[in-house]
């Protein structure tokens, strides 16, 4: 069974959302045999590489808030990360900065290591912006956490020295737009239910079994079926 997940690495519900489905998935029986891959969606699109204010202060900005109604609405989604198990102590101090370059290693990670590959960076991206405060734009900032988690440094700077995987990313993004998601974290089941937003790890759990039993159903054995005369293992006592 596949797992797909959009989702941007600025994007603190998303964060939210993954530890609350991953929580799900390690109670899942079959976890073993679900796949996870997590796919590209820009939060904010025009957003710089070199940032020259806070996401706390593009939040006021965007939705006409206060500094300190903005700092309320960061501390609170801060406060939910932290029932989750994740201790954002810089978060307040996280940049508004671009995320594509850190879309594009998250392909890279795929290609070369695969879905786990892929979850590591993932983890990793996002505990350097909501954690450290880093400016996940930043090609040494990229650079240092990619090889930290196992990927090839030689590779890294290759890509980040080029547009490799923009296709996939603009893909991704597109394919998000054609499901209907306007917002991340989107979550699509075995390609039959789509979800959005960062759902109880309940939520989840009960997901996980529908889809899973709709995918593998078990065969009921029609009442009264087995009285009938049949050939066994040892032959057939005629």
């Amino acid at each position: 069974m596949r797992i797909d997940i959009w989702s941007d690495v600025v994007c603190p519900w998303c964060s939210i959302g993954k530890r609350r489905f991953e929580r799900a998935l390690a109670e899942f029986p079959h976890r073993a045999d679900v796949e996870v891959v997590y796919h590209s969606f820009l939060l904010d699109p025009s957003a710089p590489t070199e940032p020259t204010e806070t996401a706390q202060q593009a939040l006021a900005r965007k939705y006409g808030l206060t500094l300190a109604d903005a700092a309320e609405k960061q501390a609170m989604v801060t406060r939910f990360a932290a029932e989750e198990g994740m201790e954002w102590r810089r978060h307040h101090e996280s940049p508004h900065t671009s995320t594509v370059d850190a879309h594009r290693l998250l392909h890279l990670a795929l290609a070369d290591g695969g879905p786990a590959q892929q979850a590591a960076l993932k983890d990793a991206l996002l505990l350097a912006y909501f954690d450290e405060a880093r400016n996940v734009a930043d090609h040494a900032v990229l650079r240092d956490v990619a090889v930290r988690v196992g990927l090839d440094a030689a590779r890294v700077q290759q890509v980040l020295a080029s547009e490799e995987y923009a296709g996939e990313v603009a893909a991704d993004i597109a394919q998000a737009r054609a499901y209907g998601a306007n917002g991340v974290p989107f979550f699509v089941v075995d390609e039959k239910y789509g979800v959005s937003g960062a759902q109880p790890t309940e939520f989840f759990s009960q997901l996980l079994e529908r889809a899973w039993s709709e995918g593998h159903p078990v065969l009921e054995t029609v009442p009264g079926a087995a009285d009938a005369e049949a050939c066994g293992p040892d032959g057939c006592p005629i």
